[in-house]
Order: C-alpha cells, then sequence, then structure tokens
C-alpha cells in the first residue's frame, strides 16, 4: 500500500507518541487546525461539530469519545470530522483538569461531597475501578469471586458526579471554542476561494492567450 508505514510503531511507540506527539502537541494542535479549516464544509456546521467535539471531551466516556461526538455532531447538524477533531481538546495534558472541574461541579450540583483531595481521589478511584473491572474479568474463566466495592464507588463518587458536572463546562468549553473557530474558518475559507479564483483566472488568461501556464 502507498501510505502503509515503512516501520511498524510499537505498542510502547504509540503510548507515547499518544501521550506526547511526535514534534509536541503545538505542533499536532496547529496540524488539526490546518486540517479543520481546509474541511468542505460550511463554517457553521464545522464550527458546530467543534462544539460537538469539545463538549464530548468533558464526558467519563474514556474510549467512546470519538462515538460520542459524532452523535453529538449529528445532533446538532455538525460536521462529523470537525467533531473528531474536537475531541483533541481532551489529551494527556487536560484530562485531569477537565476531570477536577466536572467533578466539583457535579458534587455542587448532586450535593455531594467529595472524599478527601479531588485530584488524588480521582486518580485513585479510576485505578481502583480499573483493578475490578481486571479482577473481576479473570474470575469469569475462574473460581475467583469478584468484588464490585470500588466499581461501586467509583460510579457514586466519580462517573455520576463526573457525567452531571461536566454538562456546563462542556457547553460552556464547545460555544467558546464554536464562537472562536467560525470567524478564523470563515475568514481562511474566502481567502482560499479568492486565491483559487485568482489561479484559476491566471491560467485561463493564459491559456487564452496561448502562453504556457505554470504548475503549482
Amino acid at each position: 500500500m502507498v501510505f502503509k508505514r515503512r516501520e511498524k510503531r510499537s505498542l510502547l511507540k504509540r503510548a507515547a507518541d499518544f501521550i506526547y506527539p511526535k514534534g509536541g502537541w503545538s505542533r499536532a494542535f496547529h496540524y488539526l487546525r490546518h486540517r479543520v479549516r481546509r474541511l468542505p464544509d460550511s463554517p457553521h456546521r464545522i464550527s458546530r461539530g467543534i462544539f460537538a467535539g469539545v463538549f464530548t471531551a468533558f464526558t467519563p466516556f474514556y474510549g467512546a469519545h470519538f462515538l460520542l461526538a459524532a452523535l453529538v455532531a449529528r445532533a446538532v447538524k455538525g460536521n462529523v470530522w470537525a467533531a473528531l477533531a474536537g475531541t483533541f481538546f481532551g489529551n494527556p495534558l487536560t484530562y485531569l483538569p477537565i476531570g477536577v472541574v466536572s467533578l466539583k461541579v457535579g458534587h455542587f450540583i448532586l450535593g455531594s461531597r467529595p472524599h478527601g483531595d479531588v485530584e488524588a481521589s480521582l486518580i485513585e478511584k479510576f485505578t481502583s475501578a480499573a483493578h475490578d473491572l481486571w479482577r473481576n474479568f479473570f474470575a469469569l474463566f475462574t473460581d475467583a469471586d469478584a468484588h464490585w466495592e470500588n466499581l461501586s464507588r467509583f460510579f457514586d463518587e466519580v462517573f455520576l458526579p463526573y457525567l452531571v458536572g461536566g454538562i456546563l463546562p462542556g457547553i460552556v468549553a464547545g460555544l467558546a471554542c464554536y464562537y472562536l473557530s467560525l470567524p478564523v474558518v470563515s475568514a481562511y475559507q474566502k481567502h482560499r476561494a479568492a486565491r483559487l479564483r485568482k489561479k484559476f483566472l491566471a491560467r485561463r488568461a493564459a491559456a487564452a492567450e496561448g502562453k504556457p501556464t505554470k504548475k503549482t
């Protein structure tokens, strides 16, 4: 295949690239911004897609953000590809602050109180829940007993407050990105359309005069 990698990346390399992409997060951000601006769709649909992706980043459905972003984009009549790009608002550098804000807002809305330090509690409860899931998976094939204590605590103290509390900051962040991206995408598309029209007119004029056109 033409676009196939010559050397396959190891699992460790892929994990490292996810945490810190080659060239840094700044380069990855500029690449995504460039790709989003070139999407063949209206600025409003692209910006609504970005809103959907950013909003999804504030939900606790890790591993399903792409699918959820696509569904939200459909619901708000946004561009699905822009929504997928917008989910990168949530990344290893922002997941912790997003989780902390969502948890604090969620506990406030639900009238509950977080147990201990929110940052440390968030990491510890995610780890404990993952441990229970892993252990219960093996319990399906062995005589070991399944344990649900950590999963139950995770749902009550993390997942539910996170789910409820992520809605408001997700909407705020999504709207901010919507209004910031709309004029940028619109200006870029107008500039690109004018540039392409200028090239087209120049080629047509050169063809009419019988001059060779310069390939770009």
